[in-house]
């Protein structure tokens, strides 16, 4: 195949690699430059959120995403707590954190820490639980003559912190109200 492969790189291996390929008609040669990358953790391009909003009832994922190499080992605290993979809460192996049937209890401050053989990080998010959005009157089935107008209602309860979105589809696929103003009208009820 013309394959070149290295296995457990260090920085002697960075240079420029020069692949030639010959046969009876003639020699072709190609070029490419191999850097090694090595840096301790830092969250200074991509920091946890410093809000994380999850609702009643539901799941969570906290990222943790911070630039390393070697990829860093990761671990996770609630305050002073060290969390560990249970029934509810999951260290996942790109470093998130997930938290399913959320509740009150689990509102808190998060910190990710991060490691590797170049050195260490952290970073901190608080959780906060809201109320889960939940349809209260779903849409009905309608039958409707051709030509005739059709009104299909949905109303839905949620956190008053939190603004509420409806959207409407149609065999899977968002209807644009603006686009489609002739034929679909859409009507807010506060």
């Amino acid at each position: 195949k013309g394959e070149l492969r290295m296995q457990s790189l260090t920085f002697d291996d960075a240079g420029m690699y020069q692949c030639i390929a010959e046969n009876t008609h003639g020699i072709i040669y190609a070029n490419a430059e191999l850097k090694i990358v090595a840096s301790p953790p830092t969250f200074e391009l991509n920091p946890m959120k410093k809000k994380i909003l999850a609702a009643k009832g539901g799941r969570v994922i906290i990222e943790c995403k911070p630039k390393a190499a070697p990829k860093p080992k990761f671990s996770w605290s609630k305050g002073t707590e060290l969390l560990v993979n249970g029934s509810r809460i999951r260290i996942w192996d790109d470093g998130s954190l997930e938290i399913i049937n959320v509740t009150k209890l689990d509102e808190g401050r998060y910190t990710c820490f991060a490691e590797n053989n170049r050195g260490k990080a952290n970073s901190t998010g608080v959780l906060e639980m809201t109320e889960a959005t939940r349809i209260t009157l779903a849409p009905l089935n309608v039958d409707v003559t051709v030509g005739e107008n059709a009104t299909m209602q949905c109303i839905a309860s949620h956190d008053p912190t939190l603004d509420l979105t409806f959207i409407w589809s149609l065999n899977g696929f968002v209807i644009d109200f603006e686009k489609e103003h002739e034929h679909y009208e859409r009507n807010v009820m506060v």
